[in-house]
Parts: C-alpha cells; sequence; structure tokens
C-alpha cells in the first residue's frame, strides 16, 4: 500500500494546487455538490457505480445528475451541463459521443471551450497486477484542450475540395507549455518533452515549439527536448520509459495520451481531468464510449473510480479519496478481481463489489 499512499499525497498536492483560490465549491451541510454529466455508451451505468462507492465509503458528496448525449444537437443538453458545472464547479463525466454525419460541433469540445478547460491531464503508470508488454511506464501527458485541430473551422471552397483550419495561438501556448513545466516541477518530475509536427507545419507548430523552449528557459533544473509526433509514437510504442512529462497541442495530445493508456492496460483503468482556472472536469483518460459493452456488466470501472478519487483530492477530501483509491488498487493489483478486458472473469459488478469488501475494513478503522 506504501506506493498507492505516495501516490496519494502527490496528487494531493497536485490537485491542490490546480484549485482556484477565489473558487468556493457548491457546498451544503457539509457536502459538496458535483456535476454527474451521463454520457452515452456505458457512461450512465459507470456514474452509478462511482456513486454506490461513495455512499459505502461515505464520501461528503451529492451528485446532481444532467443527462447529455452526443447523438443531439438540441443546444438545452449543453445548457444545462454548463450551467450545472458553472454552479458547482466540479463534474465528473461519462464519456459523450460524436456524431459523424453531422456538422455540429463535438459535445465533448463544446464543454471543454466554454468552460475553458485549457489543459488535458492524464497520468499513465504501469500497474504490478496488469499484465503488458511494457513495465516501469511512468508518464504525465499534458494536452492543450481549446485549439489546434479542434476548432470547427472547416468549409468547402469547391465541390470535393475542404479547407480545415488548425488555429494555434502564442498565448495558449504559453499557457500549456507553463502548465507542463510547473507541473514537472512540483512533482519532482525531470524532463519535459514537446510533441510537434514543426518540420512541415513550420508557422503553426513552429510557434507552439517555440513558446515551449522560451517557457523552458525559466525552469534550468528541468531537462528540455523535442520530439516530432511519427517519432514519438514510434518510440512511446517501443521505448515508453524514456518518457516524463510530455506537452502538446490538442490533436498529438488526443493520440498519444490513447497510446499511453493503452500500453499500461487500456481505457479501463487510467483516469483524466479537464482543467480550467475556474472548473474542473474529471473522466476517464481516452474519451472511448464503450458502446459495444453497454449493459452487459463487464466495462472496467477502476479508470472512472480512480478518477473520482482525484476528484476527491481537488475539493479537499483527502482521507475518503484515500480510502477508495487504495481499495481499487488492492482489487486490481493485490485480488486480481479484473474485468474481461484485462483477461479476468469478473463483471463490474463483482469488481465494485470487491472494492466495497474493501472498503469496509478500513472505514471501520
Amino acid at each position: 500500500m506504501a506506493a498507492s499512499i505516495r501516490r496519494s499525497i502527490l496528487l494531493q498536492k497536485h490537485l491542490l494546487n490546480l484549485r482556484p483560490l477565489c473558487r468556493d465549491f457548491a457546498k451544503y451541510g457539509g457536502r459538496n455538490t458535483v456535476t454527474a454529466l451521463t454520457g452515452d455508451g456505458v457512461g450512465p451505468e459507470l456514474l452509478k457505480h462511482v456513486q454506490e462507492v461513495f455512499r459505502y465509503a461515505g464520501a461528503p458528496v451529492n451528485f446532481e445528475e444532467v443527462d447529455i448525449h452526443g447523438n443531439t444537437t438540441d443546444e438545452e443538453y449543453l445548457k444545462s451541463a454548463i450551467l450545472s458545472v458553472g454552479r458547482n464547479g466540479v463534474a465528473i463525466k461519462g464519456n459523450i459521443s460524436t456524431n459523424y454525419d453531422s456538422n455540429a460541433q463535438s459535445m465533448n469540445v463544446r464543454l471543454r471551450k466554454d468552460l475553458k478547460l485549457f489543459a488535458s491531464l492524464v497520468v499513465c503508470k504501469s500497474m504490478p497486477g496488469v499484465t503488458t508488454r511494457h513495465s516501469n511506464i511512468d508518464m504525465v501527458l499534458i494536452r492543450e484542450n481549446t485549439e489546434g485541430e479542434y476548432t470547427n473551422l472547416e468549409h468547402q471552397n469547391v465541390p470535393g475540395v475542404i479547407e480545415s483550419l488548425k488555429i494555434i495561438t502564442r498565448e495558449k501556448s504559453t499557457n500549456i507549455a507553463r502548465y507542463a513545466f510547473e507541473y514537472a516541477k512540483k512533482h519532482g518530475r525531470k524532463k519535459v518533452t514537446a510533441v510537434h509536427k514543426a518540420n512541415i507545419m513550420k508557422l503553426g507548430d513552429g510557434l507552439f515549439l517555440n513558446c515551449c523552449r522560451e517557457v523552458a528557459e525559466s525552469y534550468p533544473d528541468i531537462q528540455f527536448n523535442d520530439m516530432i509526433i511519427d517519432n514519438a509514437s514510434m518510440q512511446m510504442v517501443s521505448r515508453p520509459q524514456q518518457f516524463d512529462v510530455l506537452v502538446m497541442p490538442n490533436l498529438y495530445g488526443n493520440i498519444l495520451s490513447n497510446i499511453a493508456t493503452g500500453l499500461v492496460g487500456g481505457s479501463g483503468v487510467v483516469a483524466g481531468v479537464n482543467i480550467g482556472k475556474e472548473y474542473a472536469v474529471f473522466e476517464m483518460g481516452t474519451r472511448n464510449i464503450g458502446a459495444n459493452l453497454k449493459g452487459k456488466n463487464i466495462a472496467n470501472p477502476t479508470g472512472i473510480l480512480l478518477a473520482s478519487c482525484d476528484m476527491l483530492d481537488y475539493l479537499g477530501h483527502f482521507r475518503h479519496a484515500t480510502l477508495i483509491r487504495e481499495s481499487v488498487m488492492s482489487v486490481l493489483n493485490e485480488k486480481k478481481v479484473h474485468t474481461p478486458d484485462l483477461g479476468g472473469q469478473a463483471s463490474t459488478t463483482e469488481v465494485i463489489q470487491a472494492v466495497i469488501e474493501e472498503l469496509r475494513p478500513r472505514t471501520d478503522t
């Protein structure tokens, strides 16, 4: 349990640093209210399991459930979600699907932009109870969350010719670079790697890279290097242990976060968070909705449970976060109660029940 406790302490320090000093989170009777954004696929059922575990742990959190789905263009869903997060300051989210056949912007993208959640943070670390091709992985992927290829600025010049605009700004590139270096400094990380394609996109990615280089000069104790996205992808699957903190524009961050998550066990075991100056939205490390798992009771709840622990730390409920996190990690690494994605036979319900059984003696002490 020592490693789990150390990880919890580090997360507490980091997540406290992320909390806006001027922000009073919604709190009634000593309990925080957080928004639960249902999402699609297995999102709604996984969030129900989070609430069940919170009840057993006695976590002082109430959930304001808001339905939001990607298969609708109804703006009222988005307005309700943004109003709720704006009121509560914090949300936990099921993944939301994106309709390929619609011109409407992704609900995920809209949420991140409208709430100004400028950074996506995904920590990928090898876990002893999960068998993978690589071991000793310990990397942090930090992704600029609000511009780049996700600006939804595209149009058809003439039939058969589409122009799509990628927006890179000095302000946001500098902001995400500084965030990455501050994270490295506060966590004793030794190296920051900027990922780009400046050899081809010399202006856009060139600006991003130059901003990272400029920020790096203010952190002489942290090693800085840069890597082209195609080489970074190859290096990640061949020698991922070389990476420490990676900072990237939007699309590259999405791609490498998915690769890194796959290296440590897949989308079911990794947590993620989207952070802004005022709000935070916690979710699984990848944005896969698990449509093929819906209703089958086999989705891995580990990632969303760990995200909920990070949320508790962010709110300052450190004891409850540690109780749940240690129980989840014990079930994953020691008891090895695994769902089919990890080669096991356990159902989602059986994993949750095992976590609750681990919680009982911890909450009694």
